[in-house]
């Protein structure tokens, strides 16, 4: 059986993203740099769970975390990450606009599904069998996937900051029990792993 896991940067107000996302500052408004900062400043300290991040068979995300645009595709638009991609696996994204899959290099393709969140997990399971799965983001996306009970494991690395506004994680989400597994504090952040419990 496939296993679904979440692992995300979170502010301390549960925040993954400021308001007005844009090409120019993918996080959005606000101190958005400061949920990621202990990834770009102490990689050293928190290699374990920054390799934790991309420790997957798939992938699925939102159309948010693929592209600052909304509505028709650019064609032109390939991702934020470039030509190689750190997934190097399928990522499945999930939009209301169909595309052509997308190869890149590094062994990522990505796939575009407008199915929505079940579709997008018949995909990656059928593309893994019985692998590990991670919704990487946004919040709404990772929202949707909890919502309908279709996550084993979350993973949050919580930074010091409060945001304050933007897309917070758990927003919208019925009340679940979780298991504490285990739990990590570093200089710039907090990781604690969690098993959803059913």
């Amino acid at each position: 059986m496939a296993f679904v896991t979440v692992s995300v940067a979170v502010s301390v107000d549960g925040f993954m993203a400021g308001h007005n996302q844009r090409l120019d500052k993918a996080f959005g408004d606000g101190p958005t740099d400061e949920i990621m900062r202990w990834m770009m400043e102490t990689r050293e300290e928190n290699a374990a769970e920054i390799a934790e991040i991309v420790d997957a068979d798939a992938f699925i995300m939102g159309r948010n975390m693929f592209s600052p645009g909304r509505g028709e595709w650019d064609p032109e638009w390939t991702g934020w990450w470039g030509e190689d991609p750190p997934y190097h696996k399928p990522v499945f994204v999930l939009t209301s606009h169909a595309r052509e899959d997308l190869p890149m290099a590094g062994g990522t393709t990505f796939h575009f599904v407008t199915g929505g969140p079940h579709e997008a997990l018949e995909r990656a399971v059928k593309a893994t069998g019985d692998g590990r799965i991670s919704i990487a983001g946004g919040a709404t996306t990772i929202n949707q996937f909890l919502t309908a009970g279709l996550v084993d494991q979350i993973v949050l690395h919580v930074a010091p900051v409060i945001m304050g506004a933007g897309t917070r994680l758990f927003d919208g989400v019925p009340a679940m029990r979780l298991q504490l597994l285990g739990s990590r504090s570093a200089s710039l952040a907090t990781h604690i792993t969690y098993k959803v419990v059913r």
